[in-house]
């Protein structure tokens, strides 16, 4: 059984921001739908493809953007900018409360936002266009007669789908500046553009430039005579399956969707990157990678920062449960750490004296009124953690080959 939640959310302006989350039981991966121009997260499209997917185990997370619907703000100072950033927060939300996105998903307008969000949402594996312009500006047509006095008067009053809103130049400035085909060649994420060939509002050379633009794993479905808003159940219908069925080559399984027992760390290559990396713990899903530099794609931490993140959150986690225990009034510790080789010959405190060994600096800052005696004293409990000493200890690692 699914259920649907109700929730709020901050925009990165302090807003709420009404949402709506579709959850499955046994989530496998959670998506994130954005939708077009002016819509709202209740339009029926949205509403259609957020049930064929949860029906495939796969959460949807869909909200009204700044000053549309329940979500608080101003629409008039929003503008396409701002649902980037919209985008962000969403992620942000999921990836604390439950998992970070996997999957993004836009109509119309939002479809160019998620293309332009996307870079800032490294674990997503997969986006989905739906009727989107190639072009943020091309949203401009929609009161093509109302520029001139947008442009006079810097702002004015227009109608879209028998609604009033409040356009700004600002709005005009802001879509005139963006571009986000130039970054599709580098997504590294798997593509689907979806459009009708008769779309009444953006034309299907839009679908063509976006798939133009980016590079495999790239495909393209033809939603044959659907119009721009899917008003037919049938063309929301098929295009929900189809999605479902596409993502799924991209996502885990059910079964590898499973929370983890704890202690247990489940790493896989995500098939959209040279060496990119899926790393789940528990319900968190993270993504692991290496720079450019050395052949990676830069869409997530490499292993040795994953390695010193380990070490700082186990430092930090240690002296705060001894503070807390003492009554020791640390206001915060904070943890910045390198990774290094040198010549063992080079380490005059090292037993080994031949070959390289790593060398891994620990900056430790306690802050608060903490008296010298206790520093020091949190200082030896630092060295304590258990991080630090499986470091520090003789390990075994074994492996096998598993079916």
């Amino acid at each position: 059984m699914s259920e649907v939640r109700k929730i709020e959310f901050s925009s990165a302006a302090g807003a709420n921001l009404a949402a709506r989350l579709d959850l499955p039981a046994k989530p496998r991966a959670f998506a994130l739908f954005a939708h077009c121009f002016t819509c709202g997260k209740d339009i029926f499209a949205a509403a259609r493809i957020a049930e064929g997917l949860t029906a495939r185990d796969i959460a949807v997370l869909r909200f009204d953007f700044t000053g549309i619907g329940s979500s608080e703000g101003e629409f008039a100072n929003s503008n396409f900018s701002s649902n980037v950033r919209d985008l962000v927060a969403a992620a942000d939300y999921l990836r604390q409360r439950h998992a970070a996105p996997s999957l993004l998903i836009g109509h119309s307008l939002g479809g160019a936002a998620v293309l332009a969000a996307a870079p800032r949402v490294p674990e997503a594996t997969g986006v989905v266009t739906i009727g989107a312009p190639s072009s943020a500006a091309h949203v401009t047509h929609n009161f093509a007669a109302d520029l001139a006095e947008i442009v006079e008067k810097g702002t004015a009053e227009v109608t879209l789908a028998g609604r009033t809103f409040t356009i700004t130049k600002q709005f005009l400035d802001d879509v005139a500046g963006q571009n986000f085909l130039d970054g599709l060649a580098s997504m590294k994420k798997a593509l689907l553009v979806c459009h009708a060939p008769r779309d009444e509002y953006v034309g299907i050379e839009n679908a063509n430039v976006i798939f133009g633009a980016a590079r495999h794993p790239k495909s393209f479905l033809s939603l044959d005579t659907a119009d721009h808003l899917l008003r037919k159940r049938e063309d929301a219908i098929y295009l929900a399956d189809v999605i479902g069925a596409w993502a799924s080559r991209f996502l885990p399984t059910a079964e590898q969707a499973a929370t983890l027992p704890p202690g247990v760390v489940e790493v896989s290559e995500t098939r959209t990157g040279h060496l990119a990396q899926r790393v789940r713990a528990g319900r968190h899903v993270l993504m692991a990678d290496e720079p450019v530099a050395v052949g990676g794609d830069d869409a997530g931490p490499g292993p040795y920062d994953y390695l010193l993140a380990a070490l700082g959150a186990c430092t930090s986690m240690t002296m705060r449960l001894y503070a807390e225990r003492k009554g020791i009034a640390a206001e915060r510790f904070s943890v910045r750490l390198s990774h290094r080789r040198i010549h063992a010959r080079d380490c005059g405190d090292c037993e080994t004296k031949e070959s390289n060994i790593g060398e891994i600096t620990r900056d430790i800052t306690i802050e608060g009124d903490v008296s010298e005696a206790a520093r020091a004293r949190l200082m030896e409990i630092a060295d304590r953690c258990p991080v630090h000493e499986t470091l520090t200890h003789e390990i075994k690692i074994r492996s096998q080959l598993v079916s």
